[in-house]
């Protein structure tokens, strides 16, 4: 019965290892392989959190406590399905509605600090890089003022224009 724990234990460990190194290689490859599991406690952390810590149970009540082997193949079930239960709402279902987007509305625009890219000219399009929380996101842009703006100016976005583009102007302007 011991080789039994032995296996569950080391089996769980070196999946946790190999999905720690290779997670995202191996989740590309099995990229949905597992979608078919609706249940949450089916998921493959769960599964194998269960099957480590029945592992473990078991080995620590088989060598200390003097419990026949149905006792302690029992009590590791049911150490290994409260580990499991704690695993999934302490640490699986938080993460499942955790959300971390780098989205933004176009209404937000207005009032951001930009960098010129691409020139400007007074009558037609460039290019402004806005940064945001997220990262950094490239606009099709002309002049509010309608003056010509150079690469590397800093811009304040006035408006977000019908078509998606946004108008600006130079933060700091030139003297005449």
């Amino acid at each position: 019965m011991e080789a039994l724990f032995w296996g569950c234990f080391i089996g769980g460990a070196l999946f946790a290892v190999i999905s720690a190194v290779l997670g995202d290689l191996i989740g590309s490859w099995l990229d949905g392989i597992f979608d078919f599991l609706s249940a949450d406690f089916l998921k493959p952390i769960i599964t194998a959190s269960a099957i480590t810590s029945f592992g473990g149970a078991g080995i620590l009540l088989d060598r200390y406590s003097g419990l026949g082997t149905a006792a302690v193949v029992m009590l590791a079930i049911v150490i290994a399905v409260l580990l499991s239960v704690l695993v999934y709402f302490v640490y699986v279902k938080p993460m499942e509605n955790s959300e971390n987007s780098t989205g933004f509305s176009e209404s937000e625009l207005p009032g951001k600090i930009g960098e010129v890219t691409v020139p400007i000219p007074a009558q037609g399009f460039g290019e402004v890089m806005v940064k945001q929380a997220g990262g950094n996101s490239l606009h099709i842009a002309s002049s509010w003022d309608r003056k010509e703006i150079s690469a590397g100016t800093a811009v304040v976005v006035i408006e977000t224009a019908k078509d998606g583009t946004v108008q600006v102007s130079e933060l700091y302007p030139h003297p005449m």
